[in-house]
């Protein structure tokens, strides 16, 4: 992806669209987290219940650092282990950062630093954390082709980010940070 092209889906986000790109695994559907339409709109598009909360994918951890502040040393340390990497954590976001629309039910915001370098210069171009769902309906399996992709969600999904996955065959693994827990 060019400068330009990181750019142009940064935006689309800025304004409120929804965007489909190449994961380390998976297509995956993204939106700005502070943008109460663009979220409602996805979990409307992917029929998901609003309670599961979603994920957010960010280009490094400076880009989550309000959120790290209240983490102990070795909590922070298990997250630079693991990041930029396929581990999703759930992080406790006790000062609510995060707007209940990303959180869900929950008390924590389930977050990765993605190592696929389209995800992060996706990142870094819009300026902080994106949403990052797989591209599917609720349930449903998940997408790996730029064409099924665009079969399913062509009329709903406002910009497309042309790339490669990153070669993984599973999604991020899922993982509690204050128990160590393992949820997926």
């Amino acid at each position: 992806m060019t400068a330009s092209q990181a750019e142009k889906a940064a935006r689309r986000l800025r304004q409120g669209e929804l965007i489909a790109y190449p994961t380390e695994a998976v297509w995956g559907i993204g939106c700005d987290p502070f943008n109460r339409q663009a979220v409602l709109r996805l979990l409307r598009l992917k029929q998901r219940s609003a309670s599961k909360g979603l994920l957010l994918v960010a280009a490094g951890m400076d880009q989550i650092g309000k959120l790290l502040t209240q983490l102990t040393a070795a909590q922070i340390a298990t997250l630079r282990a693991s990041w930029p990497g396929r581990v999703t954590w759930l992080v406790p976001d006790p000062a609510r950062l995060y707007p209940g629309w990303i959180r869900g039910d929950h008390s924590s915001v389930a977050i990765r630093v993605s190592a696929h370098p389209l995800v992060r210069e996706l990142c870094l171009a819009f300026g902080e954390p994106i949403v990052s769902t797989s591209a599917n309906l609720a349930g449903e399996r998940e997408i790996r082709t730029i064409e099924e992709m665009r079969r399913q969600f062509a009329d709903t999904i406002d910009y497309v980010v042309e790339g490669n996955l990153g070669g993984h065959d599973k999604p991020s693994e899922i993982r509690d940070l204050v128990t160590g827990e393992r949820i997926r």
